[in-house]
Order: structure tokens, then C-alpha cells, then sequence
């Protein structure tokens, strides 16, 4: 049995402006995880959901990026304006928040395709040096 009811993994990786892949963080990951943790604190439900921050999480095109487990629920393109509806859709009454979903279609393609796929056509003679 689980420790939490559920696990809420927020990337707030971060990479230097410009580069080709983005950055969670820069896409507000790091504010959107403490809203998410403001709003499970408030509700008093710190015993049954736990936020964290996570690395790269490799749905880079779709920053800011969450995942929810145990579903493995993947959300992408997370603005600080979606979390309240995160919390409570998904969170508190247990429904996805359908508009924000990544499709398991696009995450199978993302973990198959280069980095020049992509990312674009300008990348494609370029070897990256970075995971994923």
C-alpha cells in the first residue's frame, strides 16, 4: 500500500534561455509546484497527496509538465492559471482535467523520436550531448 493516495511530480528543470529543448522552469514549473502545495496544505490533505519537483521528465515540448500517480496521468502545457482546476478536478474529485492531457499516443512517439525530430528540421546535424 501506498504512503499517499497520490504522488504529483512537477518538472521544474531548468536550462539556460534559448535552448532548443525549453525549460519546465521557465515555463513556471517551480510556481506551479508551490501553488500545488499551497492548495494541498490549505485543504489539509499534506497525509494523503505529496508534491514534488522532478527533473527533466522528457515531454520537454510540453512544459510545463506534471504527472500524477498512481494513474500516470501526464498534463502539458500547465499554466499557473490550470492548478487550482488540477487540484480540484483531478486531485480532490478524482476526474482529469481533460483539455490539459498529453495523449499516451505522443508520449510513446516522444520517448521513440531524436532530438532533431523533435525539435525541428535546424537541429537535425547536431548531436546533443543531453538525455532524452
Amino acid at each position: 500500500m501506498s504512503r499517499f493516495d497520490k504522488h504529483v511530480f512537477v518538472c521544474t528543470n531548468e536550462r539556460p534561455a534559448g535552448h532548443l529543448k525549453g525549460s519546465c522552469s521557465a515555463c513556471g514549473g517551480n510556481e506551479i509546484k508551490n501553488k500545488l502545495k499551497s492548495l494541498v496544505k490549505q485543504a489539509n490533505l499534506k497525509n494523503s497527496i505529496r508534491i514534488n519537483s522532478a527533473g527533466c521528465l522528457d515531454a520537454c515540448e510540453y512544459g510545463a509538465v506534471i504527472v500524477i500517480y498512481p494513474e500516470e496521468t501526464w498534463y502539458g502545457k500547465v499554466g499557473l492559471n490550470d492548478v487550482a482546476e488540477i487540484f480540484q478536478s483531478h486531485l480532490v474529485e478524482g476526474e482529469p482535467v481533460d483539455r490539459l492531457l498529453i495523449p499516451a499516443s505522443e508520449l510513446a512517439a516522444i520517448s521513440t523520436k531524436s532530438t532533431a525530430e523533435r525539435f525541428g528540421d535546424r537541429h537535425a546535424g547536431k548531436k546533443s550531448s543531453l538525455p532524452g
